[in-house]
């Protein structure tokens, strides 16, 4: 009970130290800005804010599967020398469909067309397409329910990532974007008054793709040979331009995209850089196609169309395109950030004013200092001497606290809040048991230094159960609750540990110091 060792009596308090040290930034602004200042940041319902709800067009990214199925079922008759008729895709049927000019050709092609299916893992190994010909030749390859869903899942986690990523490249801080129902994702923007600058970077899909120009086709032709698109350009949708429809280079293949300005003309470019693949292909694309066009597209319309002039084997490339600085840096984030699976349409749109979230830190503050006093209050009245130790561990208890949370860049809300004011209730709650458990000793006549050994040891056991149980109670929370209760959960996790060290180590260890120095013939107030 009393036995500190000088290292131990050292770490404890350095540690105490450190905490109070690590929570003052919370309380003092920051006086450079390169100096790290770790601080709790506000919530929406505290900071004020934007909320966004968007909504996957699931419908698009069903279209662009079955465009890439019709795209590989094209190129895998063609190398058979299949013959067929009628290759196209049904948005609403979710199939690809065709005829063989030869129904006898069924048996060539159903194991060549058997390779397109993809096993879904979710689903235990199920086929993601199912492939039906009729004895006339007629051929679909639909879409099967398993490739469906778990389509839809990945377009909704990939879509969850890129927003994630686009949103800290514009330099919003502690955005929070969680998943909604099946095709719905909730966007949080503390401290952003005015969207539209986020609603835009989100507005567009970025699927940036390189093609070869068809040469020989008028883009004023309504319908193109297969295998070519007509496509609008960017800067003048009046104009148009014929391209071939297989994606000669992905944008997917990108690393890195930074806005510039050309150091001959001084216009906005983007630089861009592709990953080892990416740079063979475009290498191998450039050296073959010296002299014609290559276009560059961006959300189903043409950026530019340059002249190949001479081969591109460094992986580099620049797009060019009477860009302004803003629109520069905003395409260079969306290409470093990557493409979306699919539009995002905003469905509901909210503002949060500063002033609601004031009212809310000031009602927030005021009930933590009247929690806090009423506790303190409780606790002196109660304990005396000893209640103003468990008074000194209550308040490194939420000085530690808070330094944890800043450490952790936690997002503070009203249930945050709550958690904080319910940590501080439970603070007390260790100490109390202890020094029940050490009047119940006085009571039976055991000795000052007897008492406090043996209602310190009776009262441990009592306390790690209950704690533990409660965290245990509230990791769960953490991981299976909404945003707001994984605020809450989080809170009382960190005052759980907190409370543990200062309750049974601190305390202890102001205690043993007392007696060490006074050696009372009696226990104060017992």
């Amino acid at each position: 009970m009393l036995y500190f060792s000088r290292l131990k009596t050292t770490l404890i308090v350095l540690f105490c130290a450190v905490g109070v040290l690590l929570a003052l930034p919370n309380l003092i602004k920051r006086p450079l800005p390169d100096i790290p200042w770790p601080q709790i940041h506000l919530g929406l319902d505290l900071r004020g804010g934007s909320y966004l709800l968007m909504q996957i067009d699931m419908n698009a990214v069903i279209k662009e599967q079955l465009a890439g199925l019709t795209d590989d079922v094209r190129h895998t008759l063609l190398k058979a020398d299949i013959g067929y008729t009628d290759l196209g895709a049904n948005v609403l049927a979710k199939r690809v469909q065709f005829n063989l000019l030869k129904p006898s050709d069924a048996a060539a092609a159903k194991p060549l067309l058997e390779k397109l299916i993809n096993p879904v893992d979710a689903a235990g190994g199920a086929p993601d397409l199912d492939i039906k010909i009729t004895p006339s030749g007629a051929v679909t390859l639909t879409l099967s329910r398993a490739g469906l869903i778990a389509k839809e899942s990945q377009a909704l986690a990939q879509s969850i990532t890129i927003i994630g990523r686009r949103i800290d490249g514009s330099g919003v801080v502690d955005p929070q974007i969680a998943r909604q129902g099946t095709d719905q994702i909730v966007i949080q923007l503390p401290g952003v008054s005015d969207p539209n600058r986020i609603k835009r970077l989100l507005g567009k899909t970025a699927h940036m793709t390189f093609h070869m120009v068809a040469q020989n086709v008028n883009p004023a032709t309504k319908i193109p040979p297969p295998g070519v698109e007509i496509l609008p350009m960017l800067n003048d949708p009046t104009q148009s331009m014929a391209i071939q429809s297989r994606v000669a280079v992905d944008g997917a293949d990108l690393t890195n995209a930074q806005a510039g300005q050309d150091p001959q003309s001084g216009q906005w470019v983007v630089n861009f850089t592709f990953n080892g693949v990416g740079a063979r292909k475009f290498a191998e694309i450039t050296t073959k196609n010296v002299g014609k066009l290559f276009a560059i597209e961006l959300d189903h319309k043409i950026i530019e169309a340059p002249v190949i002039q001479t081969p591109i084997i460094g992986g580099q490339g620049q797009i060019t395109g009477n860009f302004t600085a803003q629109s520069a840096t905003d395409l260079a984030l969306l290409l470093r950030a990557g493409a979306l699976p699919a539009p995002l349409k905003v469905v509901e749109q909210q503002s949060v004013g500063p002033e609601l979230g004031a009212d809310a830190i000031r009602a927030g503050i005021i009930s933590l200092a009247v929690g806090f006093v009423l506790v303190i209050a409780f606790m002196a009245s109660f304990y005396g001497l000893f209640g103003w130790f468990a008074n000194i561990a209550l308040v490194v208890n939420l000085l530690l606290l808070v330094a944890v949370l800043s450490l952790l860049g936690a997002t503070l809300t009203l249930p945050g809040m709550a958690g904080i004011l319910l940590t501080l209730g439970m603070a007390v709650d260790a100490n109390v048991l202890i020094n029940e458990r050490v009047r119940e000793e006085v009571k039976l006549g055991r000795k000052p230094l007897a008492a406090l050994e043996a209602g310190y040891k009776r009262a441990y056991g009592t306390i790690i159960d209950s704690n533990v149980t409660t965290l245990l109670a509230h990791i769960m929370l953490f991981i299976f609750g909404s945003p707001p209760v994984r605020g809450f959960a989080v809170t009382i996790c960190v005052g759980i540990v907190t409370t543990l060290f200062t309750s049974t180590v601190l305390v202890r260890l102001i205690t043993a110091r007392w007696y060490i120095a006074r050696r009372p013939a009696a226990l104060p107030v017992f």
